[in-house]
């Protein structure tokens, strides 16, 4: 297996380190190609604050600098520039015209925000614990199925908006439900909320990332996404990119060969590398496990 990232952030979000930090590791670590994927500027399309989105005002330096180092690192690392789009039901998403007019070499789409029935402000599912549990108190009343529920309605809806290349961290609900305190990933209804979900990206023909980042950060025990889910998405040929969703030098690489026994274990022989754009489609090539 070859060793690639494509969803990486830099201090311009919140990464720590810098463009040319991430793209020096990379080239050390033998990389094939690395992909910046800041997160897109929110505030002035949703109204929400952020302190982990990149801001308007920096958006302009990002582009320029992952061109420049682009540039820089020609005929000795590829260096491809995307984002990461969160989707948020009638305020974003990566199918969004000025996103998609940017010319981008690919567009990652996330959910990270559930909107609340009660009408509060979305939140997002990935908070510290402790700010979790108390959105799912004050917003669901204690629902944390719930919570579930309208994650998973988000992400097929983001699926069936489309406008994205790469699905990212596709069940990151799991992680704050240590110890299925807020719902149970074994009920039935779970698993045909992941069957669903699969069986949409494969429908849509978006290529699906498995994401080491809870592993790197201890935040999971497994990757996003965990074996069974991906065995859904092997059953409709899904393709799926390795990802470290880096957010710092370090990171790049981190728990790959776990990821590569995952997707062995749900049958997958390949991944696929992404190679840029041609003719305004990705180019997605094998990358035999």
């Amino acid at each position: 297996m070859l060793y690639s990232c494509i969803h990486t952030h830099t201090n311009f979000c919140d990464g720590t380190d810098d463009i040319e930090t991430l793209c020096r590791s990379a080239y050390e670590k033998g990389f094939v190609s690395l992909g910046f994927s800041s997160h897109a500027p929110i505030r002035k399309k949703t109204g929400l604050a952020s302190d982990w989105h990149i801001s308007e005002d920096r958006f302009p330096e990002y582009l320029d600098g992952v061109l420049a180092a682009r540039r820089r690192w020609e005929g000795k690392l590829p260096v491809y520039l995307g984002l990461e789009v969160d989707y948020i039901k009638g305020l974003i998403g990566p199918g969004d015209r000025d996103f998609l007019s940017l010319g981008l070499d690919y567009l990652i789409g996330s959910v990270h925000y559930v909107i609340p029935p009660d009408g509060g402000e979305p939140f997002t599912v990935d908070d510290a614990p402790e700010a979790f549990r108390k959105n799912v108190r004050e917003h669901f009343g204690g629902d944390g199925t719930g919570v579930m529920e309208a994650y998973w309605d988000a992400v097929d809806d983001m699926i069936r908006s489309g406008g994205f290349d790469l699905l990212g961290h596709a069940d990151l609900i799991k992680k704050n439900n240590p110890g299925e305190e807020f719902f149970p990933r074994k009920s039935e209804n779970y698993r045909r909320r992941l069957e669903k979900t699969a069986r949409l990206a494969a429908q849509s023909g978006v290529v699906v990332e498995i994401n080491t980042g809870g592993l790197i950060r201890g935040s999971t025990e497994e990757t996003y996404p965990g074996l069974n889910f991906l065995r859904y998405f092997k059953e409709g040929n899904t393709p799926i990119v390795v990802t470290a969703d880096a957010h710092r030098a370090e990171h790049l690489g981190g728990y790959y060969a776990e990821a590569r026994k995952t997707l062995l274990d749900a049958g997958y022989t390949q991944a696929v590398l992404f190679g840029g754009k041609t003719q305004g489609r990705p180019v997605w090539t094998a990358d035999p496990l």
